[in-house]
């Protein structure tokens, strides 16, 4: 099932992912951006191991790949930390592509995300972390509705956490409908 942007279109993650998900694991830049160490495993043992992941797919996180209207795949997202006694969920996102970088799609990621979350599950909170100095994203959260709400250290790394409630997305989305008067 595939979930639709304004800009991006959200679906189930595949095979033929492996090729742009390994180089953007072993890049040194958005392995940074992602508080992660760049994967040093050859792609072979990379592709095995991803074929694995698609058929046994870990509990309790569902991963997706972004693709752009005309079927480019240029990142990915996940919600996962699934807690169905407190109802939240954490949610995650890397535009790998960097020809779409600045350009919305990681606003309409989230934003589609969320959209999609809290109308599938009982969630009353979505949340995420990133990290302090990585403004750009901050910016990009602020911008669909995440507020800040604590602070993270965690594996040398100090991270920013931010939040959005399932009323103040009932607000946004009420707020964004046309009025029918």
């Amino acid at each position: 099932m595939n979930i639709e942007g304004k800009k991006v279109i959200i679906r189930p993650k595949k095979p033929s992912d492996a090729d742009n998900d390994y180089r953007w694991q072993t890049d040194p830049e958005l392995s940074a951006l992602d508080a992660m160490i760049p994967s040093t495993m050859s792609y072979g043992e990379f592709y095995r191991e991803y074929i694995k992941w698609l058929k046994h797919p870990y509990p309790g996180r569902i991963t997706f790949g972004v693709d752009t209207p005309e079927g480019k795949h240029i990142g990915n997202c996940v919600y996962y930390n699934i807690d169905e006694l407190s109802h939240e969920t954490e949610i995650g996102i890397m535009i790998g592509d960097r020809d779409y970088w600045n350009k919305g799609y990681g606003a309409d990621t989230i934003s589609t995300l969320i959209d999609y979350v809290f109308s599938l599950r009982k969630f009353r909170r979505i949340y995420l972390k990133t990290l302090e100095d990585n403004f750009r994203a901050h910016k990009c959260f602020e911008k669909c509705g995440l507020t800040p709400c604590g602070h993270r250290e965690q594996d040398g790394y100090r991270f920013l956490l931010m939040e959005i409630s399932f009323t103040k997305w009932q607000e946004m989305r009420n707020a964004r409908k046309p009025n029918s008067a």
